[in-house]
């Protein structure tokens, strides 16, 4: 198991996620939060990375619900 620990840029490139949506994600609790390094940086642990994505079906119906509940009160 790794502990790498990864800078925004490559947490994007991983996800695929933009850093408005991870940030909204973390926001909601759906997202593991990023750990400070100093007082001017933070990184995300890979392997909190890695089971995130492996549980990436639970998480994208999750996102999706809560997606759909928002275009609806909008569209209402």
């Amino acid at each position: 198991m790794t502990n790498k620990a990864l800078r925004l840029p490559a947490v994007i490139e991983k996800t695929g996620l933009s850093r408005s949506s991870i940030y909204r994600l973390i926001q909601d609790g759906k997202f593991p939060p990023p750990v400070k390094l100093s007082a001017r940086a933070s990184a995300w642990f890979e392997h909190d990375i890695n089971e995130w994505l492996s549980d990436l079906p639970n998480n994208a119906a999750a996102i999706y619900k809560d997606a759909r509940r928002l275009l609806t009160k909008a569209g209402a």
